[in-house]
């Protein structure tokens, strides 16, 4: 590990690279530890380009942790609608409401404190409060556990047999505690651009005489390929309903905060949202199986008197899930009465909070009407 004057090179190298190379990304303009843990958890699972419209939006909405603490949770997650992984959004203002009761309204300060909030981990913590308060401590998220990886030659499987607290160990000692915040973003930033997980441009790394992955071929072989998850195959059938005002059907969040471990559970594909009537199908009839539960969940016994129009397939990802939707669309002269549900246009759904898989039926919807 580089220690004396090697390791003063390393960080001067680094911090100039940043300098001069660094994205102009909205939340590097403040030091504000709201704006900086609202664009860390929007990071999460997130690329940057995706994020920044989101961020910017919901900003000008929730300008500050008062006023996110006290909103609606149904329009905290329509601002955040499209973003996925909406349990973010929904720890983002419990940890706001934390804050507000229990800090004032500020950011905690303390790694102790700061952890102590929902959603927040180690790496969120490090990010936050180096960046916004300075305080010592390295952060270590994929991009950097790859950098600091191939800089030491580290195989294996970088989560694995306690090598990633032995990453975190050698994070701490290349921190440069004169810069934290500017070390921290900067070591992700390397990660990011240039030392990738394929192809890594070395010829621009301003690290790369201090690289023994360089040395010794091995950019290519670190981190080493994990195994992935097998892809479970998970089919569902959603109905649009359709009124001659050109008003759908969509069906309450469920009231229970319980998370159902199956794969194919329709809560939680549609991510405890506003959905169109949908079931999980465990093998064919689709249009038959719909029928029969719409009849007895939303007509209360009585027939559906529409024909079943089939729509275009979607397709739809959530984490290790692939997902086929078979679209349905039933035209109405009135839509029926179902406690909770709500009618609305087809064309503004954005109007509340939908997830992406919804969207999808929606466009697919919209497209044949």
């Amino acid at each position: 590990m580089l220690t004396g004057q090697p390791l003063s090179s390393f960080r001067k190298n680094l911090l100039a690279w940043f300098t001069q190379f660094q994205r102009d990304l909205p939340w590097r303009r403040t030091r504000d530890p709201y704006r900086i843990w609202l664009s860390e958890i929007m990071l999460q699972q997130t690329r940057v380009a995706a994020a920044i419209p989101y961020y910017e939006r919901f900003l000008e909405r929730f300008p500050d942790v008062e006023t996110l603490a006290r909103a609606p949770q149904e329009e905290v997650l329509r601002l955040w609608s499209g973003l996925g992984y909406y349990s973010r959004a929904r720890n983002l203002q419990k940890a706001a409401q934390a804050i507000l009761t229990k800090h004032n309204g500020i950011f905690p300060s303390e790694p102790a404190e700061a952890l102590a909030l929902p959603g927040i981990g180690a790496y969120t913590a490090a990010a936050i409060l180096s960046i916004a308060y300075q305080k010592k401590l390295a952060v270590l998220d994929g991009n950097v556990a790859r950098v600091v990886a191939r800089l030491a030659a580290t195989r294996g499987d970088l989560r694995a047999n306690g090598t990633w607290q032995k990453l975190q160990l050698a994070a701490d000692r290349l921190l440069d505690e004169k810069s934290p915040g500017d070390w921290n973003q900067a070591m992700m930033e390397l990660g990011a651009t240039l030392c990738t997980p394929r192809s890594p441009q070395c010829l621009l790394c301003p690290l790369t005489e201090f690289c023994e992955a360089r040395k010794l071929g091995l950019t290519d072989a670190i981190p080493e390929k994990r195994s992935k998850r097998s892809t479970v195959e998970i089919t569902l059938a959603s109905l649009v309903l359709l009124d001659g005002r050109g008003n759908t059907l969509l069906l309450a969040p469920p009231k229970s905060r319980q998370k159902s471990s199956a794969p194919d559970d329709v809560h939680t594909l549609v991510s405890r949202m506003w959905h169109f009537p949908t079931i999980s199908l465990q093998k064919t009839g689709s249009t038959e199986s719909l029928r029969k539960f719409a009849e007895k969940s939303l007509f209360r016994g009585r027939t559906l008197a529409a024909e079943l129009l089939p729509l275009k397939k979607v397709r739809h990802a959530v984490t290790y899930r692939s997902i086929t939707i078979l679209p349905f669309l039933a035209k109405l002269k009135k839509l029926p009465s179902v406690r909770g549900a709500k009618a609305l246009p087809l064309s503004e759904l954005s109007a509340i909070a939908i997830s992406n898989l919804t969207r999808k039926v929606a466009r697919s919807a919209l497209s044949a009407v």
